[in-house]
């Protein structure tokens, strides 16, 4: 797992955020599903880096790649 993603229960219902903060993954992930850039993250939210992006992707990836590793190993 990347180390800017963070996983606390009593913050933001135990979603993935970004070190730390309020911000989910799912949300940066959807800003750039909608075509944010990511200059226009980080302008919009200027506590985020543009390292912050490219970890909420590569974490996103990577757990696309464990669910269907667990769907076809049943």
């Amino acid at each position: 797992m990347h180390p800017r993603i963070t996983h606390n229960p009593a913050q933001m219902g135990g979603k993935p955020c970004i070190r730390g903060l309020r911000v989910t993954v799912g949300m940066v992930v959807g800003l750039v599903a909608s075509g944010y850039s990511t200059w226009q993250i980080c302008e919009a939210y200027p506590y985020l880096e543009a390292e912050d992006v490219r970890a909420a992707l590569l974490y996103a990836a990577w757990r696309v790649e464990e669910q269907e590793m667990s769907f076809n190993a049943v």
